[in-house]
């Protein structure tokens, strides 16, 4: 077995430090790093096209919480062996700390609730829809990281010189431990860190969208259309290298099938959807703007 690239990082670390009482779990702080990133990114986007800042703030106090609800949702739907059996602890469904955020049901969920929002406003959602894509793949690359913190989406055992070694870890009792124990110098395995894999697509997508959105004159939603087509994609392929536990449909991961069912719904919205971008009245139509 050769010799890892990533030998140089020993083990990933715990993934959880304590400020006096206070857990600080590293999951916790990708997801904010990245929320907070979105926000940026999106606001300049909207106000770019003629929106107003607030919007965005407003959106992400609806959808960001409605979008950790759907995540956990679609990963406890999607895993729910792990939940709901004889051995199991069903309340464990609601330790969000430990892993465990389906971003396609984050979407889903957090979109729902930002059109219910902008319908109440009277404002259409597909310029919000167009800003908000380059930031949403951009947090969720940075979120990736918390799954090498928490040793989860790792693919297939590898001899390849990138490999990310992983380490037993056991708490206090001696018990096995993945995300919260320490670890014992044991490597358990070297795989493909599918996490980095998808942090890296997750990058060069919200480069491409940029790019796009600027050479084409994008609008009409078909610049978040392309986000899903273009994350689907290369998700397809992160799935296929994975190696962790998943529930199975036809003998297939279960995000293997949805990855590949919302590509084919985002191409042929691509292919319907026609358009070019929607002018500073449209994104904001109303008689007195607050911004």
């Amino acid at each position: 077995m050769s010799e890892s690239i990533l030998a140089t990082i020993p083990s990933p670390p715990q993934g959880v430090w304590y400020l006096g009482p206070l857990p600080i779990r590293a999951y916790a702080l990708c997801i904010i790093t990245g929320i907070v990133v979105a926000l940026w990114v999106s606001t300049k986007r909207y106000v770019a096209r003629g929106g107003d800042a607030d919007i965005v703030m407003d959106a992400a106090v609806i959808a960001v919480p409605a979008g950790l609800i759907g995540g956990r949702l679609y990963h406890v739907a999607t895993d729910y062996d792990f939940y709901f059996c004889s051995t199991c602890n069903p309340v464990e469904a609601l330790y969000v700390w430990h892993g465990g955020l389906g971003i396609m049901g984050a979407v889903i969920v957090g979109v729902l609730a930002v059109w219910v929002m902008m319908r109440v406003r009277g404002l259409p959602i597909a310029p919000l829809a167009d800003a908000v894509a380059p930031g949403l793949v951009l947090a969720q690359a940075i979120g990736r990281f918390g799954n090498y913190f928490n040793q989860e989406l790792y693919g297939r055992p590898t001899d390849l010189p990138w490999g990310l070694e992983l380490y037993y870890r056991v708490n206090e009792a001696g018990e096995l431990a993945p995300m919260t124990g320490h670890s014992t110098g044991e490597i358990m395995a070297i795989v493909h860190p599918t996490f980095l894999y998808e942090a890296l697509w997750n990058v060069a997508v919200c480069l491409f969208l940029i790019w796009a959105d600027r050479r084409f004159n994008m609008g009409r939603g078909r610049v978040f259309g392309l986000y899903v087509a273009s994350y689907m994609f290369g998700r397809f392929f992160m799935e296929l290298m994975r190696d962790d536990p998943a529930t199975l449909v036809f003998g297939l991961r279960i995000n293997l099938v949805t990855s590949t069912v919302f590509f084919l719904v985002a191409v042929l919205f691509l292919v319907v959807r026609k358009g070019h971008r929607e002018t500073p009245a449209e994104v904001d139509p109303r008689p007195l703007k607050t911004n």
